[in-house]
């Protein structure tokens, strides 16, 4: 007898395949409140049968949330006859399922999202952006104040002063300081005096007008 013929292996790379399912067979013998979710679990069977998962492992199929939101549009008693799908098997045997043909509602409803997350990575990629630029701005600032530091280091010290400097600076001082008192003094009187003329400037008081006295009808 001749040795039988080995096996081809898979190739290392993504399968990708498109089908048109039919459902309208499946669902139609489920019961009518249950429609929908039987064309669904019928599209994952078909796709495992026909993109070779061996195991029949239906959780290997992921829907994607357009197709998933098609197939719910008209509720669970209603799903569509046929749907044409993409289908993308990698090397782990995942097989991601995504929709071909759109309806305009859910066609604006994807460009809106894809717009949403195009604007969100160009705010990432500008934050990333704005954090290299201080980072590289702090390097200068901290080499500066090394230096400043080391300048300082070598400065000369100061020559210590006269005693007669001492006192001329210890009599400025103090000098200063009674001013500064005397001026908060002269400051607070004169809030004390203005306080006491508001309180003596008394507020007109709002007299009623008197009523006229009645007098007795002429008989």
């Amino acid at each position: 007898m001749a040795d039988k013929k080995p096996k081809i292996q898979p190739k290392d790379q993504d399968i990708e395949r498109e089908y048109v399912i039919p459902l309208r067979k499946k669902f139609k013998k489920a019961v009518r409140y249950k429609k929908t979710p039987k064309a669904v679990k019928s599209i994952k069977e078909f796709l495992a049968k026909h993109m070779k998962i061996y195991d029949r492992d239906l959780n290997k199929i992921k829907l994607d949330k357009y197709l998933n939101e098609f197939m719910w549009a008209r509720g669970i008693k209603n799903p569509p006859h046929k749907i044409k799908v993409k289908a993308i098997k990698d090397i782990n045997g995942i097989v991601k399922v995504n929709l071909v043909d759109f309806p305009d509602k859910l066609k604006f409803k994807k460009l809106r999202a894809e717009k949403v997350e195009a604007a969100a990575l160009k705010t990432v990629e500008k934050k990333k952006t704005l954090m290299e630029k201080a980072r590289q701005e702090d390097k200068p600032l901290a080499s500066s104040s090394e230096s400043q530091a080391k300048e300082g280091e070598t400065k000369p010290e100061e020559k210590p002063k006269t005693p007669e400097e001492q006192k001329k600076e210890e009599e400025r001082k103090t000098t200063e300081k009674e001013k500064a008192k005397a001026g908060a003094e002269a400051a607070q009187k004169i809030a004390e005096v203005q306080a006491k003329q508001m309180k003596k400037q008394k507020q007109p008081s709002m007299k009623q007008p008197k009523r006229q006295q009645r007098k007795a009808l002429a008989k």
